[in-house]
């Protein structure tokens, strides 16, 4: 059996690539995959992982959570996906660096399936845009700028915490992508989450529901027809049909994060994406690393 971990990472995905691919989960299971709901497998695998702390999960254990969580027989692939199994948002940034927790996580999620081939895949996300992002998220009664007196933007890079988080995983395959690319990127998404090694998703149903909350209804439609009767010669042609339609037709609001922010200048703010797009090219040199890139 494959398993494939979606680990988020917080205020990039929210859930959509799960919601599509529950809305596959019949295909998908002729296929091989088991898609678990979430209100089944994230309470079995937290209680695994904080009853285990980085353990391996005994052979009895592993077959109790798949029968917790799967209502046929053993898959030749399962997927989780969650965007807090590394942490919960309020600990996603620390002082100086982003997922403090990524290192020793890793071990804990990695080893509830400790003899199975895994993969682990996540979206990053500008720092600029994540931190307001997240503290909108958490419900934080302290204002943002009160936030930032905590927090060094600049000492936070993603590079240090994929290192971590590799580190933690020996040789796990690591699969990731800018969440700024992931509209373009989403067909790829969802074929790697449902473990089609072909990187196909346009037979799934709703495979296209994110690109129809960025695009208006008729450029929607406009798009459908023309994959339908101009099919994409492979991934690379895919990609630039989808961005030529978000660049026409989409609104900039919807495809670009406004940063309007207390004591946040623009210098300030192109200088953390300078930051973050470097981390991007360090990341693709990176061992067990694969990058998902236009």
């Amino acid at each position: 059996m494959r398993v494939t971990f979606h680990i988020g990472l917080h205020s990039t995905d929210e859930d959509r690539a799960l919601g599509c691919l529950l809305a596959n989960e019949t295909l998908l299971a002729r296929e091989g995959t088991a898609v678990p709901r979430p209100g089944l497998f994230r309470p079995a695998l937290r209680d695994a992982m904080v009853s285990l702390k980085g353990a391996p999960a005994p052979t009895a254990l592993q077959e109790h959570i798949l029968d917790a969580v799967t209502a046929t027989d053993r898959p030749r692939h399962i997927v989780f996906s969650s965007d807090s199994f590394l942490c919960v948002p309020q600990k996603a940034v620390g002082e100086d660096c982003l997922y403090p927790l990524a290192g020793d996580r890793a071990i804990w999620i990695r080893n509830l399936f400790p003899d199975n081939d895994a993969t682990i895949c996540f979206a990053l996300r500008n720092p600029a845009t994540l931190l307001p992002a997240i503290h909108a998220r958490t419900g934080a009664t302290e204002d943002f700028a009160d936030l930032m007196r905590t927090i060094r933007p600049e000492a936070l890079n993603w590079f240090d915490m994929v290192e971590r988080l590799a580190a933690g995983l020996d040789g796990t395959r690591i699969v990731l992508w800018s969440n700024e690319d992931a509209p373009i990127l989403w067909p790829e998404i969802l074929a790697l989450l449902a473990g089609r090694s072909d990187g196909t998703a346009h037979d799934l149903a709703s495979w296209d529901s994110f690109l129809a909350e960025l695009l208006p209804a008729e450029a929607m439609t406009r798009m459908r027809s023309y994959l339908e009767t101009h099919p994409p010669r492979d991934p690379s042609h895919r990609r630039r049909i989808i961005a030529a339609f978000l660049d026409r037709f989409a609104s900039p609001d919807a495809v670009e994060d406004a940063v309007e922010l207390p004591g946040w200048d623009h210098e300030r703010i192109a200088d953390l994406t300078a930051r973050y797009e470097a981390d991007l090219v360090r990341i693709e040199q990176m061992p067990f690393v694969e990058v998902l890139k236009l």
